[in-house]
């Protein structure tokens, strides 16, 4: 089993900023990448920012620049510093782990955590 759990959303003004966190725990032998994604009321599931275990980074384009996922490998635990927030960053954000067990990768979610971003 791979618990994977999100903290640190709520309500922040336009301009403001937010550190959401992110760990994965239970019984898997590695992390390979972390993620978070994004779900705004009526709009697809997006990608925000992943992190592979190796340190490379993507990101959307709608966040570059104002966003930054970092990690800390002994903890499975990554982070996204969320500066500038607009209101267009409205949304459930979740994390996902791809985790090894045995000899497979899954992907693994949380159950999201909400950040709202008022005008």
């Amino acid at each position: 089993q791979v618990h994977v759990v999100e903290s640190g959303g709520g309500l922040v003004q336009a301009g403001g900023s937010l550190r959401l966190s992110c760990a994965a725990s239970g019984s898997f032998s590695s992390i390979n990448s972390m993620g978070w994604h994004r779900q705004a009321p009526g709009k697809q599931r997006e990608l925000v920012a992943g992190i592979t275990s190796g340190g490379s980074t993507n990101y959307a384009d709608s966040v570059k620049g104002r966003f930054t996922i970092s990690r800390d490998n002994a903890k499975n635990t990554i982070y996204l510093q969320m500066n500038s927030l607009k209101t267009e960053d409205t949304a459930v954000y979740y994390c996902a782990a791809a985790a090894r067990i045995r000899d497979t990768f899954s992907s693994y979610w949380g159950q999201g955590t909400q950040v709202t971003v008022s005008s």
